[in-house]
């Protein structure tokens, strides 16, 4: 009898430990593809001083646009992970794209060889960001599912896994630059 009931406990835990482990791979890969947003949003942060300097001399009226943008850059550099981030990081994004269509209202910006190849740079990270958005949403897709079907939501409330946010945008296209 007691045998049985050994058993049964060794199986559970099996289970349990099962579970466990698949939603900590299930987490993981979801702070993989975090991680992998983050470099991108990095590398675009690292092209803004150089666009905003670019434009300056051709854009001396739009002041307000490259202050923004260069505040925007400093706050989402600062920011924690997250929702709130997520939120600042779409702003400066909507604000780069308002940026780079500066050179339709100055066409000798757009015959700056250094503006177009800071803007071809910003559209490659802009298309790497969208694959690395893509694949954080995914896996945290399957993550939430996990935490969110049976008998996966058990080990989950037991031990105290908890959602993470998806990285939704405004845009649903990279940016488009003209040269």
């Amino acid at each position: 009898m007691w045998l049985a009931v050994a058993a049964a406990a060794a199986l559970l835990a099996v289970a349990v430990i099962w579970l466990y482990n698949r939603l900590i791979a299930a987490r993981n890969q979801a702070r993989q593809g975090y991680a992998d947003i983050d470099v991108q949003l990095k590398r675009r942060a690292d092209l803004v001083p150089r666009l905003v300097e670019a434009v300056r001399g051709y854009a001396a009226y739009e002041k307000a646009l490259l202050t923004t943008v260069t505040e925007l850059r400093g706050h989402a550099l600062a920011a924690a992970g997250g929702e709130k981030r997520f939120a600042l990081e779409r702003e400066l994004g909507s604000q780069l794209r308002r940026l780079v269509l500066l050179q339709e209202a100055y066409p000798q910006l757009k015959a700056d060889a250094n503006f177009r190849d800071l803007a071809g740079k910003l559209v490659e990270v802009e298309d790497h960001l969208q694959y690395a958005r893509s694949f954080y949403n995914g896996a945290v897709k399957q993550y939430v599912t996990r935490l969110e079907s049976f008998p996966d939501i058990i080990v989950a409330r037991l031990f105290g896994f908890r959602p993470l946010p998806f990285y939704e945008t405004d845009d649903r296209e990279p940016v488009g630059v003209t040269l």
